[in-house]
């Protein structure tokens, strides 16, 4: 997945080269640790949202910074490829766009086929949700993409990396309200290939973590339903009256068929776009 330079194993002390060693185990621990103390943090001051949204841009670029310290000290690596300067911007806009239009069409469908209502809900929801999302979006995708997906594909498969990435970053959220098995593989499968295939078009994790950001910004802060099980408060109020097969249930949108459909079909794409320019690289 990366072409990152190793500092050679000779010019590492022997407590370095051990901890290169146990790479994978001390990388999980600590950005795991680094998203629940951001997680503290955000819930903190969530009820005032100009603090909200100031904490979680916050928090957000204080987990990249973490992530690049330990990428370097764990592993030894000389760059962090998959977090270019080159292109960020670009592809945090184009992200957030492609994420927000993703969402917006798959709850547009389902209330189309479904029926909902919708009333408005607080401005200050959308500002701190905002900042809430997306320090949550970088903190999963530094650690089910970052570490996870590109560690696995360094070991293994890419189809079995990609795979067991998604089933990992879907059953991590069990802890949810409302989790459900249906809405657990609801995440895995279209969220987990969603942001996977972005990581592979991308080979950055600017456009998985802009997606993701975009999508539970639309989901929760914007449209106002339930994100991954969660209940959200956003600038509007949707309540979603169709069936539970259509609408998701309790689980909220993840769990529809029509998000699968959008989700996948959006994945599909992607990796296209990736196998296109693996072959002209």
């Amino acid at each position: 997945m990366t072409n990152d330079a190793l500092l050679p194993a000779a010019e590492l002390s022997t407590a370095r080269r051990r901890l290169r060693s146990f790479r994978v185990p001390v990388l999980i621990v600590a950005m795991a640790a680094v998203l629940v103390i951001t997680r503290l943090l955000n819930m903190a001051v969530e009820d005032v949202p100009i603090l909200a949204l100031l904490m979680g841009l916050g928090t957000a670029a204080a987990a990249i910074a973490c992530y690049a310290w330990l990428s370097r000290k764990v592993e030894a690596r000389t760059s962090i490829t998959e977090l270019p300067r080159a292109g960020r911007w670009s592809s945090l806009v184009k992200g957030f766009g492609l994420g927000f239009a993703a969402f917006t069409v798959g709850i547009t469908l389902i209330g189309i086929l479904g029926g909902w209502s919708v009333g408005w809900g607080s401005f200050g929801a959308l500002v701190g949700g905002f900042g809430a999302m997306a320090s949550v979006a970088v903190n999963e995708e530094l650690l089910f993409r970052g570490v996870v997906f590109r560690i696995l594909s360094e070991r293994a498969n890419i189809v079995v990396a990609f795979v067991l990435s998604c089933l990992i970053f879907g059953f991590a959220h069990a802890v949810n309200a409302n989790a459900s098995l249906l809405g657990l593989l609801s995440i895995a499968i279209q969220g987990g290939s969603l942001m996977a295939s972005a990581y592979l078009a991308s080979r950055s994790l600017w456009l998985p973590i802009a997606i993701h950001c975009a999508w539970d910004v639309a989901e929760g802060n914007f449209f106002g339903v339930q994100n991954s099980g969660t209940e959200q408060t956003g600038l509007l109020h949707t309540v979603l009256t169709g069936p539970d097969w259509l609408t998701g249930g309790s689980f909220g949108p993840e769990a529809s068929p029509v998000t699968w459909v959008v989700c996948l079909s959006l994945s599909a794409v992607l990796l296209l776009r990736a196998r296109r320019n693996r072959a002209q690289a």
